[in-house]
């Protein structure tokens, strides 16, 4: 409790002599300024339509190559005769599904120990 003419001094106080408020230290103000002029340098930089029509039907094309690279391959191995016993064997011994050894199987052109092999490592 102060008595009459003691001065309160508040050293915490958010004010300084003239009644504003004291600013504090910013720590990322750096950042802030970094990332104003990224997205300043995206403004000015466009893009135009041909560039993107065109880069639309490159990634189209990969698509479509690897599309068909899959179905030949999947053709291939759907050629490959494997032995039901072998997928039943795969099937127990490695407790996978009869897809995951048929797979297998055909990968390995019909080879139980190839295939045995694979599934292991």
């Amino acid at each position: 409790m102060a008595a009459e003419g003691d001065v309160d001094l508040d050293l915490e106080a958010e004010e300084n002599c003239t009644g504003k408020p004291v600013e504090k230290p910013r720590k990322h103000d750096s950042g802030a300024a970094d990332l104003e002029r990224v997205t300043d340098y995206a403004e000015e930089k466009e893009i135009s339509s041909s560039d993107l029509e065109t880069a639309m039907t490159v990634i189209g094309d990969r698509r479509s190559r690897e599309q068909k690279a899959k179905q030949e391959r999947e053709k291939e191995l759907a050629k490959v005769t494997i032995k039901k016993e072998d997928v039943e064997l795969i099937m127990s011994e490695m407790e996978i599904s009869r897809g995951v050894a048929e797979r297998s199987l055909r990968e390995h052109m019909g080879n139980v120990v190839e295939a045995l092999v694979a599934l292991t490592n």
